[in-house]
């Protein structure tokens, strides 16, 4: 049976407390009070809710770490140099219309690097989680990313740049780049779930760009403790800095890299 550490524990206990109300909502989703936070980006008092429980408990636990959240942004702790990084409901917009596709993502990050981390697909009951240096799990079955090594055969996930992003030219141009090159190209609308999968092998391949740093945290880990390769979308190391991500088994990832390069010419 698959170990988990303390913090993967603390991370698995306080999602589950925040899951209970975010399940309850769901069921009555068209009722729930929906403010506008900027363009074409939502945030429903479930998200609320449930970063207030992840907060409270994981604060309960750890005194010392800080906090980096979607809504509250950055929370000093005492302890400087570690802090949890926290999306209390990854795919918003699945979650608003009904669609049962949608995460809570917490990871910790421990002078600069990501040394543990969670997703949790609430309704699916998937714990995706992994500890650095000790590989990446869904409940209690190892993840290893996919074996496979043509792109004829790969089937890729992205995300789409909704309406105020100002990216359409630029994914239209990657998207064209591919769609003749791979068995398909998914859109799913939850960037943690779609690293979870690359790590379960369950996609070969995700690209993405803009992307905050706590949509990313705990997947980037996942996807490298399951053998997998993660880059910005130059092949650097700033993934969190630059907010773009190319996550692919290894024997993929060097082919999409260079996909994506030649679209970035068009």
């Amino acid at each position: 049976m698959a170990r988990r550490s303390p913090l993967v524990n603390v991370m698995a206990s306080a999602a589950n407390k925040a899951a209970r109300n975010l399940r309850r909502d769901f069921g009555e989703v068209e009722h729930l009070q929906v403010s506008k936070k900027g363009p074409a980006d939502f945030v429903s008092e479930a998200d609320r809710r449930a970063e207030a429980i992840l907060f409270d408990e994981l604060k309960k636990a750890r005194p010392r770490f800080g906090f980096l959240m979607e809504e509250r942004g950055v929370v000093e702790g005492d302890d400087a140099s570690t802090r949890w990084i926290v999306d209390p409901l990854d795919g918003t917009t699945n979650f608003l219309h009904g669609l049962p596709h949608w995460a809570i993502t917490i990871a910790v990050e421990e002078r600069g690097e990501i040394v543990s981390g969670i997703v949790y697909d609430v309704l699916k009951d998937e714990l995706f989680w992994a500890d650095k240096g000790n590989g990446a799990f869904v409940n209690d079955q190892r993840l290893r990313v996919s074996g496979r090594s043509t792109m004829a055969s790969a089937l890729l996930a992205t995300g789409i740049p909704f309406m105020g992003k100002p990216d359409h030219p630029v994914f239209l141009a990657q998207l064209a780049a591919f769609m003749p090159e791979v068995a398909g190209v998914r859109r799913f609308g939850s960037a943690a779930l779609d690293l979870a999968y690359v790590a379960a092998g369950r996609y070969e391949g995700f690209w993405e760009q803009d992307l905050s740093t706590w949509d990313m945290a705990a997947g980037l880990l996942l996807v490298r403790e399951a053998g997998g390769f993660a880059t910005d979308i130059k092949g650097g190391s700033r993934i969190l800095e630059t907010g773009s991500i190319v996550a692919a088994n290894p024997a993929l990832h060097q082919p999409m890299l260079k996909i994506l390069k030649s679209a970035g010419k068009r």
